[in-house]
């Protein structure tokens, strides 16, 4: 087992990497009830969804122990959205269409891995906006990490919002509008001082270098919160109906590959039907490669030689190569289970923080996960007030490269800074990348630094104002 992770090579050991796939687990577990959450109210089974969420998650994830890289997988938030607000509620495809399209999306995902296509894409991108992506998935960690805290209130102004439901508020959700106005809470009940407490306790045990800090206090603080009522365990309910899941996970599995006939039955929504799969595509591409290259580069899980010689080698040989194979897979694999677009999650950087090198790091995560299956109550009993803390600090420590870009040449600065910057203010790693690119090309060519851009860059640029004027359209 020890040669076969290179445990020496990559300075690691069992306690460190089983320490640091439990806490990738505990800072993602809450997309397997969110993601049932989103999903089901399209019509697909909750319960399947709960499944399919976890075998997606535990496939995909176990992917990554071939290529030998502390990362995991699982449906991604923002594609589950755009899978039931926009190609279900939106458009008005059935929930087996649209996962007919996430399927046809990742034999696209798989085809443009083999045939080279991600490679010239990594490759194309500039260090400046190299340096941007990794600094901004770290703010973009941090937001996430201050929203399950718990920490910020938006205040709607009648009128700037859209309420999806029978207006229960536990059923009815709110699509808002810039009249939305953000804030931090008063800190004044339970849960939100444990969450600042939590914080604290972690980034002091960081600060000391205590090996296993971030599980420490994921531990110490979901211990804490019992006495207060602050973590529920719902036990009866969920094993007398796990049996009905398996059911229902039978009866959603295939669904995907039966339905792909239907899409293309009505001539008139064919445009419409591969505009869809486009935007599905980008986003999944952009998302895992802008995962890769930030968390990867600044953490050493990739060397710089690797991510700039990228096209120099063939096959699969470089843990890189490897780790995009196994992506392109994870999403096909979901879709025949029954869930929206498999992807590499960014809070893999949190299990990277607290050690994690190699791809046993990965296999705890996927062990956790196929438990999820049968004690997803156990799971959910860790508040997300408790793990939230991990997500800031990982924020912190990915920040760094925001030290390499010139911040005196504005032709760097500019895209650098929107790169970084509306991935966490759009809640997406790709609305951010693309950003990041136009701003690029047009302050390159507006000074006449052409010659900076990469051919290949102004193409994906091309394709990022397509998407966003087909988006505009859907």
């Amino acid at each position: 087992m020890e040669a076969f992770f290179k445990f020496k090579e990559y300075g690691t050991n069992y306690r460190r990497e089983i320490v640091a796939g439990l806490v990738t687990f505990v800072t993602m577990a809450y997309i397997i009830i969110v993601n049932q959450q989103i999903l089901s109210m399209t019509g697909i089974p909750a319960g399947a969804v709960t499944l399919a969420t976890c075998i997606a998650a535990a496939i995909g994830t176990l992917m990554m122990v071939l290529a030998n890289v502390p990362y995991a997988q699982a449906p991604g938030m923002g594609l589950n959205a755009f899978f039931t607000f926009t190609v279900c509620f939106g458009l008005g495809f059935s929930w087996q269409q649209a996962l007919a399209m996430v399927l046809i999306c990742g034999v696209i995902n798989f085809v443009i891995t083999v045939t080279r296509v991600r490679k010239f894409i990594i490759a194309s991108i500039p260090k400046v906006l190299q340096c941007a992506i990794g600094a901004g998935i770290g703010i973009f960690i941090a937001y996430i990490g201050i929203k399950n805290a718990g920490l910020l209130s938006f205040t709607s102004d009648p009128g700037t919002y859209v309420a999806l439901g029978d207006g229960d508020p536990l059923t009815t959700t709110i699509i808002a509008g810039s009249g939305t106005i953000p804030g931090i809470v008063s800190i004044n009940t339970i849960p939100l001082i444990m969450g600042v407490v939590a914080l604290i306790i972690m980034g002091v045990l960081m600060v000391l270098k205590v090996p296993g800090a971030i599980l420490i206090a994921i531990v110490a603080s979901t211990l804490l919160g019992i006495p207060f009522g602050l973590v529920n365990f719902e036990f009866a309910t969920y094993f007398k109906e796990l049996g009905s899941n398996f059911g229902e996970l039978g009866a959603v599995f295939g669904q995907s590959v039966i339905a792909i006939p239907s899409l293309f039955a009505d001539t008139g929504k064919i445009i419409i039907v591969i505009a869809t799969i486009f935007a599905f595509s980008l986003t999944d591409t952009f998302d895992t490669i802008g995962t890769f290259i930030g968390t990867g580069r600044s953490t050493g899980i990739f060397s710089e030689e690797e991510i700039d010689n990228i096209t120099k080698t063939h096959g699969f040989k470089t843990r890189l190569e490897k780790a995009l194979l196994a992506d392109s897979l994870a999403t096909f694999f979901g879709a025949l289970f029954g869930t929206s677009n498999t992807t590499t999650y960014v809070e893999s950087a949190a299990g990277i923080a607290a050690g994690g090198r190699t791809g046993f790091t990965a296999l705890t995560t996927a062990v956790c996960f196929i438990a999820a299956m049968f004690f997803a109550p156990v799971v959910q009993a860790v508040p997300g007030w408790a793990t939230a803390p991990a997500l800031i600090i990982v924020g912190v420590l990915m920040a760094v490269p925001l030290k390499d870009i010139n911040w005196h040449d504005l032709t760097d600065a500019i895209p650098a800074f929107f790169a970084a910057i509306t991935m966490a203010f759009f809640y997406s790693i790709t609305t951010g990348i693309a950003i990041g690119f136009i701003f690029y090309c047009i302050t390159k060519l507006a000074t006449g630094r052409y010659k900076e851009i990469h051919p290949v860059l102004i193409v994906i640029t091309l394709l990022f104002i397509a998407n966003f004027v087909i988006t505009a359209i859907l």
